[in-house]
């Protein structure tokens, strides 16, 4: 199809009031474009404009009223840096700024980074909190921050800093419980991965999270929650204060679909077509392999050890050494290295993790990432391919929400305008996503009589007192207070507290805590698997 063409059918699709067709045509045209390095006309420009997507206008071609439209969408993303926005992020910051408390579902390419950057360069509060849910997401956002705001602002990451006049404070939610007492007030709190508060989508931490963000909120004049694929919120004392708003169809790239699947027989053909496409990519484009385990991403790699051949790329042999002098020559990674291929798992040295994900986007770097779900926990990288190897979570079918997640990390913006995903494996059916955000049984024990909350039901309430006064008993007053109230411990999880309590108060187990003061961990052993068997 000519451009003209295309550009009839945006219009059509336009005049019919379907945005999202109109978009998705329109980045199809520029993807097509941007291939053969052909400028846009003023035809495209205003296309572009009327989508809603600015930040992709050429203002060099376009009519005076698209070149406003271009200057309007202007704003300050920091280190007096002018970003022009799109549409949806223009009414996010908006809201922002006229001081309303949000949840926003939005994709992950949508840009949600560059409003918290557009906030604090224009409203300049005093007290920033930015809650993330992984340290190393803690370290991606705190290198943004930064280079952004470290000549106005002190940047703080870690649980006993000093507050400054002005600060931004990133961390994952036990290190925020931290604060709590030190904190006078927060103009701004902000939930990266909102998701994770509930049990169903998050994990063993979504107690932690949901009484962080209860205590932060006391104190916090504004609130901004951020997640993505979510379509509903149920009524929630947490977010009863806030304006849900859905973003989801506002998209900034395309994602192509090849269900590979259905053409596959055999295992060994599956392998074999999965080498072709790394081969045919390898040159062109960056390519994230997702499976469900450690057992697959060794067979996978194994694979590529056996049927690629090493690069000539000066960078990836260095590596490869250093990884083969300072670990072992026998491990996998060193020789994927040397193949354009990484790795990344939540069991992986987070040094080693980052470096790789630092050579990912370097152009001439790895071209390949083989990796776990740990690729949408704590990392914000994307690229042109997304290859789904196992429809799976572990041993579990791979839900609707994850696997939009994952995804989600085809395409960028200016780069990869269309993400192509090649399925080696059905996917889940799509879901409408509804958050469910229930109070963690995990909590209870934490309240007195002037601090319950009110959606907790008798037996509820009734727990709570029961654990709480079992802790006192032990403990004595004066001691609950100080520990528990005063936030000396990252756990939530009254019960294992007792729990641990009991047992140090009548086990002689116990004794010899000094080994861990040791510099031979075999010393460690005894009192770690106690720590085990209680948890």
């Amino acid at each position: 199809m000519g451009t003209f063409e295309s550009c009839q059918n945006i219009s059509k699709y336009l005049l019919a009031n379907d945005d999202k067709a109109a978009r998705d045509e329109l980045i199809k045209l520029l993807n097509d474009r941007h291939s053969i390095e052909q400028e846009y006309n003023k035809l495209i420009n205003h296309l572009i404009r009327e989508t809603g997507l600015y930040q992709y206008m050429d203002s060099e071609d376009s009519v005076w009223e698209d070149r406003f439209a271009i200057e309007a969408f202007k704003v300050d993303g920091g280190y007096d840096q002018l970003i022009t926005l799109h549409r949806e992020q223009s009414f996010i910051l908006k809201q922002l700024i006229n001081g309303e408390n949000i949840v926003v579902s939005a994709p992950t390419s949508f840009g949600k980074s560059f409003i918290i950057d557009a906030f604090i360069a224009i409203k300049k509060p005093q007290n920033v909190v930015i809650i993330v849910p992984t340290i190393a997401l803690t370290d991606e956002t705190r290198r943004r921050i930064c280079k952004k705001f470290s000549d106005q602002y002190k940047i703080i990451t870690t649980s006993e800093a000093s507050l400054a006049k002005k600060n931004i404070l990133i961390f994952p939610q036990e290190r925020a419980l931290n604060y709590i007492d030190t904190l006078k007030n927060i103009d701004i709190l902000i939930i990266d991965e909102f998701y994770k508060v509930s049990s169903n989508f998050g994990d063993d931490r979504a107690a932690s999270l949901y009484k962080a963000i209860v205590e932060l909120s006391a104190i916090a004049k504004q609130k901004y929650f951020l997640a993505p694929n979510i379509k509903s919120i149920n009524n929630s004392s947490i977010t009863q204060d806030m304006e849900f708003i859905d973003k989801l169809d506002f998209n900034t790239v395309v994602l192509e679909e090849y269900k590979i699947y259905n053409e596959i027989s055999s295992e060994e053909e599956k392998s074999e077509r999965l080498v072709e496409l790394i081969k045919d990519n390898f040159d062109k484009s960056k390519t994230i392999v997702y499976t469900n385990s450690h057992t697959e991403i060794k067979k996978v790699a194994l694979s590529f050890v056996d049927k690629l051949s090493p690069t000539a790329i000066p960078l990836l042999k260095d590596f490869s050494e250093w990884l083969k002098y300072n670990f072992s020559a026998g491990w996998v990674l060193p020789f994927l290295i040397e193949r354009g291929v990484g790795i990344h798992t939540g069991q992986m040295h987070r040094a080693i993790s980052q470096l790789q994900i630092k050579l990912f986007e370097e152009d001439n770097g790895l071209k390949t990432i083989l990796s776990t779900s740990s690729i949408i926990e704590g990392v914000n990288t994307s690229a042109e391919n997304v290859v789904i190897w196992k429809s799976k979570i572990g041993n579990s079918p791979l839900n609707s929400f994850t696997y939009k997640n994952i995804i989600g990390r085809g395409g960028r913006m200016f780069k990869y305008f269309v993400g192509k995903v090649y399925l080696f494996d059905k996917p889940p059916q799509d879901e409408s996503n509804q958050l469910e955000i229930e109070f963690p049984e995990k909590l209870l024990g934490s309240y007195d009589e002037t601090t319950m909350p009110e959606e907790l039901s008798n037996e509820q309430k009734s727990k709570n007192d029961s654990i709480r006064n079992a802790i006192i008993k032990e403990i004595k007053i004066e001691n609950y207070k100080k520990v528990f109230d005063g936030h000396l411990l990252q756990t939530v999880d009254m019960q294992l507290a007792l729990n641990i309590i009991k047992s140090l108060r009548t086990e002689e187990y116990w004794n010899g805590f000094a080994y861990f003061l040791s510099d031979n961990p075999n010393d460690w052993s005894r009192l770690l698997y106690k720590v085990i068997e209680l948890t």
